[in-house]
């Protein structure tokens, strides 16, 4: 009886070839599968910039802050996947010179990032194309969200929005083409090295807010007379270092989402750049940096809350060009330098230089983005990069430096100049003072509760009523010489 059952066991028994392609539908699966978990996670990056600026705004503009950041993905979701991709997989090379064949390091990919391929919708013969090209625009929302914390509180919503679609699904995507693809030319040539994106998604975001804020100018009554700087109180400071901590969470999903997956191929893992890694190693990174930046904001700040948070921020982004690479106790200190770094640039941009970065973002993401691709062409020089293991190098960091600084901070400083004598770029001063939920909503969110009155710290640290000096620094912006008014200080 055995017998007889033998050969018919033997026929349901799978063959090599078989076994091969189960093996690799399996592999393709979970690639798919852990693609969008970190895209789930990545989500709470931006639950945690909505929160975060919500508390950093003043209570009359809460819900423009937060309409701000519902409205990037709006606008950024469908510019991203007619032309963003599609950017990103043709201009690997500098320009697609073998069009839909582009790039030479994954030919084909140019075609196959067009809106209208086949990969671009439901295919049941590729698993990766849909979850790769979500996870990027997570990236992209958080481009648009940087921005979005610099400016708050004086932008136009409409001006806000086509500089989000430019910054999202243009400028970022084009240095990433460049410095964080496999066939990137920057990486093919000169081993450029930013493995979880310092400079590529958080430097050029904060380069393209920087030549932003310029055009855009301070809040009224954020300088005196005599150039020194006051601080506006946020409406919930709670909130502000809740929304840190909810994008702390999904700086998780953003680390694990810049690996590439392979299962069944020793070491697993691959960067961006297709150089082998391991999840562990990112992960030992980004949980020793949020330590050292806390310490780093801590020290150098004094203790200040906002900015021992933003220094776990600063502390990541400092290391994460080379997160794939450093070792723990390295990265450590390395992210404490950072979180140092952003607070005194910080100081520096609003009290020096008088630019008015409502949260800190051109410090936090911008300066310290590019000190982190510093770093690794000083700590991590030497390392192969890539599919042609061309040698990272101080020279190179330099280079894809000197590439994208331009790249980012000429498009918005260009766009918002033209958006700023259109008249098109700032609210009117009268909106400003009232408040941006009553001039586009036309209701107080918060109606079970009285309105305080407007609290603003002066430069020697005297915490004075806000609207004599608000009116006074709106008759001077007019102009116009106004009565002489009290200060309204507060004993």
């Amino acid at each position: 009886m055995i017998s007889s059952l033998l050969p018919a066991w033997l026929a349901q028994t799978p063959t090599v070839e078989e076994i091969e392609t189960r093996v690799a539908l399996d592999s393709a699966i979970l690639a798919e599968t852990f693609y969008f978990w970190t895209v789930v996670i990545m989500w709470l990056i931006h639950v945690g910039f909505m929160a975060y600026e919500g508390g950093a705004a003043r209570r009359k503009n809460v819900m423009s802050t937060a309409m701000k950041n519902i409205l990037t993905i709006a606008v950024v979701t469908p510019t991203f996947y007619y032309f963003g991709w599609y950017i990103y997989g043709c201009f690997q090379e500098g320009w697609p010179k073998s069009g839909h064949s582009s790039p030479d390091a994954f030919e084909g990919f140019c075609g196959a990032s067009a809106p209208w391929s086949s990969a671009m919708g439901p295919n049941l013969q590729d698993h990766i194309t849909g979850v790769f090209f979500l996870a990027f625009l997570l990236f992209s929302w958080t481009t648009g969200s940087i921005m979005s914390g610099a400016v708050i509180e004086r932008i136009r919503l409409s001006a806000y929005l086509i500089l989000t679609a430019i910054l999202g699904s243009v400028v970022w995507i084009m240095d990433a083409a460049w410095g964080w693809s496999s066939g990137g030319w920057l990486v093919t040539q000169f081993g450029f090295h930013d493995a979880i994106a310092s400079l590529v998604v958080h430097g050029v975001a904060g380069a393209f807010a920087f030549g932003v804020l310029l055009n855009l100018g301070p809040r009224i009554g954020k300088y005196t007379a005599d150039g020194l700087s006051r601080s506006f109180r946020g409406h919930n400071t709670h909130l502000t270092l809740m929304g840190l901590m909810l994008i702390f969470t999904g700086f998780y999903g953003f680390y694990a989402a810049c690996l590439v997956i392979q299962s069944t191929v020793f070491p697993g893992w691959l960067n961006i750049y297709l150089s082998p890694t391991t999840l562990g190693a990112i992960a030992w990174v980004i949980t020793i940096g949020f330590a050292g930046g806390f310490t780093g904001g801590w020290f150098a700040s004094k203790g200040d809350p906002f900015w021992t948070l933003s220094g776990g921020l600063a502390g990541v982004i400092a290391v994460s060009a080379g997160a794939d690479v450093y070792h723990p106790s390295l990265a450590y200190l390395l992210s404490i330098s950072g979180g140092m770094v952003a607070v005194w640039t910080g100081g520096y941009i609003e009290k020096k230089l008088r630019v008015d970065d409502a949260v800190g973002a051109v410090a936090v993401h911008g300066v310290c983005g590019f000190y982190g691709v510093l770093l690794v062409g000083i700590f991590a020089g030497g390392y192969p990069t890539g599919i042609n293991n061309v040698e990272s190098s101080f020279g190179g960091q330099l280079m894809g430096m000197m590439a994208f600084l331009p790249l980012a901070f000429l498009p918005g400083y260009v766009v918002s100049w033209i958006l700023k004598k259109m008249n098109l770029l700032r609210v009117p001063p009268e909106v400003e003072l009232e408040g941006l939920d009553l001039a586009e909503f036309g209701m107080d969110f918060y109606p079970e509760f009285e309105r305080v009155p407007e609290i603003i710290v002066e430069p020697d640290g005297r915490e004075v009523d806000g609207a004599p000096v608000l009116l006074d620094a709106y008759w001077q912006a007019n102009g116009t010489s106004s009565t002489p008014v009290g200060t309204g200080e507060r004993s």
